[in-house]
C-alpha cells in the first residue's frame, strides 16, 4: 500500500491499522465466532460505523491486507522490465505472497482461517478477486497480446499456485513443480 502523504490520511491509516491489529488480537485470543464487531470497536476505542468505514464485513477484517496483494499482483505485470518474461515476474510475486503467509507469525491467523467456514469462505472470494484483477492486467498488456480467456486461465492457475504452496508442508517445492507448467500453459497461448 502507498504510504499515505497528507495528515487526514495517515490518521485514516493508523486508524485502519489499530482496528485491524485489535481485531486481530481478539480473534485470536477469544476465537473468531465468539468476538463480534462491537467488540472490536469498543476496543478499538471507535464507533461501529467507523470499523464498517474501513471494513466492509467481520471477514475483511482478518485480510486487511488483501488490497496489498491485490495491487501486487497487478504490479508484477505492469511494473516488469520491459522484455522481462510475464511468468518468472509471476513467480517472484507469489513466492513473496507465500513467504509471508507462511511465516511464523502468520501459523496462528492461517489455522483460525482453516477452522473458521466464513473465513474459508471469504479467503476463496478474495483469490477470485485477485484472479480476476490479474486477468485485468494481464489482458490490459499490449505486449501480452492475449485472449480474454488466456488471461483468466493463466491468472487462476497463478493464484492457485499461491493456495496451493501456502498450504503445502514444501512451499518452494510446490511451486518449483507448478510454475513450469503455468509457463508451458502460458507458451501454449502464445502459439
Amino acid at each position: 500500500m502507498a504510504v499515505p502523504t497528507g495528515r487526514r490520511e495517515r490518521k485514516k491509516a493508523a486508524t485502519r491499522q489499530k482496528i485491524a491489529e485489535t481485531a486481530l488480537r481478539l480473534f485470536l485470543e477469544r476465537g473468531y465466532d465468539a468476538v463480534g464487531i462491537r467488540d472490536v470497536a469498543a476496543e478499538a476505542d471507535v464507533a461501529v460505523t467507523t470499523v464498517f468505514s474501513h471494513f466492509a464485513s467481520k471477514e475483511a477484517l482478518v485480510f486487511g491486507q488483501e488490497e496489498d496483494f491485490e495491487q501486487r499482483l497487478k504490479q508484477a505485470v505492469t511494473a516488469r522490465a520491459p522484455q522481462e518474461p510475464l511468468i518468472p515476474a509471476l513467480r517472484r510475486e507469489i513466492q513473496a505472497m507465500v513467504r509471508h503467509c507462511t511465516a511464523d507469525a502468520a501459523a496462528p491467523i492461517w489455522r483460525m482461517i482453516d477452522e473458521t467456514p466464513a473465513l474459508r469462505d471469504y479467503e476463496e472470494s478474495m483469490r477470485l478477486r485477485y484472479a480476476e484483477a490479474l486477468a485485468t492486467a494481464l489482458a490490459a498488456d499490449p505486449a501480452l497480446p492475449q485472449t480474454p480467456t488466456a488471461c483468466r486461465t493463466i491468472a487462476r492457475f497463478v493464484i492457485d499456485a499461491y493456495s496451493l504452496a501456502r498450504e503445502s508442508p514444501d512451499p518452494e517445492a510446490t511451486l518449483t513443480e507448478i510454475f513450469p507448467m503455468i509457463e508451458a500453459a502460458w507458451s501454449a497461448t502464445r502459439r
